[in-house]
């Protein structure tokens, strides 16, 4: 799906925004910072993200959350419409929805953490459900068309979304597990997020952009820290607070988005592939790698050999 906030030049930025679109040929995947609903409206496509490889067909929406890697396989095509939500907007609504359990706004993005914590879902609402959907999705585009639209229709733009989500909301899964902070900053690799409402120290946005330029370094986490003239537990709890995850999480991630690139777009073999990005091991890049795009590295290139 395209990128939202580069709709074009003049574009002031919208927490909602919408866009149909048909695609012939793959997507390579690819993270966003905002959370995508992708609703299936016609054909049929292999998805494939942290849910593995999945059939999509007309009927089924696609949630993702913030930076979260998935990629299409159309087959042969596949129209859809995608709405994407600013993940700070979306919290805003889960701190009023949960007033009566939540004691304050900056309590929302910790409950939201441990409550929703499959950021992959494939929402089977049916063709019924989704053609109700249609006439205000295709309203939402419309109106996220207009250069200001938000700005000039912002009561109309949300109720048309909180009419989708109407719909959609009983089908979106939930979990009581309880996951604490230092285990999602640990654990899920996402790409560094630039958050809008505090200052990104330059010791944090220095280190992400060495790790991007050397991904074919082994990276420690000491090296970063006298790079920046900080402790390394310091460095550490700096780059974590303005990226929302730790150095290792974000070096993994964007040795994977490097990785599928090259393993789509040349016919390195796989091998030099790995050191190119940093990676020694072929059985723990195998495992990471599926673990976020739902397949092996090898099955991820013959996608390519099987393109029209």
């Amino acid at each position: 799906m395209p990128k939202p906030i580069s709709a074009g030049e003049g574009f002031e930025f919208s927490p909602i925004l919408a866009r149909t679109r048909a695609c012939h040929r793959p997507i390579a995947p690819v993270a966003y910072d905002c959370i995508r609903l992708i609703i299936v409206r016609d054909g049929s496509a292999f998805m494939y993200s942290e849910f593995g490889e999945r059939a999509v067909n007309v009927g089924d929406v696609v949630l993702l959350g913030t930076n979260v890697l998935c990629g299409i396989d159309p087959d042969p095509q596949i129209t859809a419409s995608t709405i994407y939500i600013d993940p700070e907007y979306a919290l805003d609504q889960l701190y009023w929805q949960y007033a009566s359990v939540i004691q304050n706004r900056l309590d929302a993005k910790e409950f939201a953490d441990t409550v929703y914590t499959d950021p992959t879902q494939i929402l089977r609402l049916g063709e019924d459900r989704v053609g109700l959907l249609m006439p205000w999705v295709d309203e939402l585009v419309r109106l996220s068309m207009d250069p200001h639209g938000f700005n000039r229709r912002a009561p109309r733009m949300q109720a048309l979304w909180f009419l989708v989500l109407d719909i959609i909301a009983p089908f979106v899964r939930f979990s009581p597990v309880r996951t604490s902070p230092l285990q999602r900053a640990s654990t899920r690799p996402t790409e560094p997020r630039h958050r809008k409402y505090c200052p990104l120290r330059a010791e944090a946005r220095q280190a992400a952009e060495m790790m991007k330029d050397q991904l074919d370094r082994q990276w420690k986490l000491a090296d970063l820290a006298a790079a920046t003239h900080l402790s390394p537990s310091r460095f550490s709890e700096v780059f974590t607070d303005a990226f929302g995850k730790t150095p290792h999480a974000c070096l993994t991630m964007l040795r994977i988005e490097k990785m599928a690139r090259l393993l789509r777009d040349t016919d390195a073999p796989i091998d030099q592939i790995l050191r190119q990005v940093g990676w020694s091991s072929r059985g723990h890049a195998a495992r990471v790698f599926r673990h976020a795009i739902g397949m092996s590295p090898s099955r991820y290139r013959a996608m390519r050999h099987a393109d029209p």
